[in-house]
Protein backbone atom coordinates (compact mmCIF):
# COMPACT_ATOMS: atom_id res chain seq x y z
CA UNK A 1 0.00 0.00 0.00
CA UNK A 2 1.11 3.06 -1.34
CA UNK A 3 0.58 6.02 1.42
CA UNK A 4 0.68 10.03 0.68
CA UNK A 5 0.85 12.27 3.80
CA UNK A 6 -2.29 15.04 4.18
CA UNK A 7 -1.68 15.99 7.31
CA UNK A 8 0.47 16.16 10.27
CA UNK A 9 3.75 14.69 10.74
CA UNK A 10 4.45 18.06 12.41
CA UNK A 11 8.28 19.32 11.94
CA UNK A 12 9.10 18.73 15.07
CA UNK A 13 8.60 14.78 14.79
CA UNK A 14 11.16 12.51 14.83
CA UNK A 15 10.90 9.11 12.96
CA UNK A 16 7.71 9.97 11.46
CA UNK A 17 6.34 9.67 15.07
CA UNK A 18 3.56 11.87 15.23
CA UNK A 19 -0.41 11.50 14.74
CA UNK A 20 -0.66 11.62 11.04
CA UNK A 21 -3.26 11.26 8.12
CA UNK A 22 -2.67 9.48 4.71
CA UNK A 23 -4.55 8.99 1.78
CA UNK A 24 -4.11 5.57 0.29
CA UNK A 25 -3.68 4.27 -3.53
CA UNK A 26 -6.58 2.17 -3.01
CA UNK A 27 -8.74 5.38 -2.27
CA UNK A 28 -9.05 5.21 1.53
CA UNK A 29 -7.65 7.38 4.68
CA UNK A 30 -4.95 5.80 6.62
CA UNK A 31 -4.17 7.22 10.35
CA UNK A 32 -1.52 7.16 12.32
CA UNK A 33 -2.03 7.60 15.76
CA UNK A 34 -1.52 6.85 19.58
CA UNK A 35 -3.49 3.70 20.35
CA UNK A 36 -6.30 3.82 22.64
CA UNK A 37 -6.99 0.76 25.16
CA UNK A 38 -10.34 -0.34 23.24
CA UNK A 39 -11.51 -3.78 22.21
CA UNK A 40 -11.74 -4.11 18.62
CA UNK A 41 -11.77 -7.13 16.15
CA UNK A 42 -8.56 -8.62 14.80
CA UNK A 43 -6.59 -6.62 12.25
CA UNK A 44 -8.24 -3.28 13.68
CA UNK A 45 -7.14 -0.38 16.45
CA UNK A 46 -8.77 2.60 17.71
CA UNK A 47 -6.26 5.52 17.52
CA UNK A 48 -6.25 9.11 19.06
CA UNK A 49 -5.49 12.13 16.88
CA UNK A 50 -5.28 15.65 17.21
CA UNK A 51 -8.53 17.52 15.97
CA UNK A 52 -6.02 20.08 14.57
CA UNK A 53 -4.66 17.33 11.89
CA UNK A 54 -7.98 16.03 11.42
CA UNK A 55 -9.15 19.75 10.44
CA UNK A 56 -5.64 20.50 8.73
CA UNK A 57 -6.78 16.83 6.42
CA UNK A 58 -10.17 18.13 5.80
CA UNK A 59 -8.85 21.38 4.24
CA UNK A 60 -6.05 20.00 2.12
CA UNK A 61 -8.34 17.22 0.57
CA UNK A 62 -11.00 20.27 0.09
CA UNK A 63 -13.61 18.96 2.29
Amino acid sequence: MELTRVAGGDPDCRNDDCPTVYTTDRGTIAVQGYTVDHRTPDGEAVVEIPESVLREAFRALGW
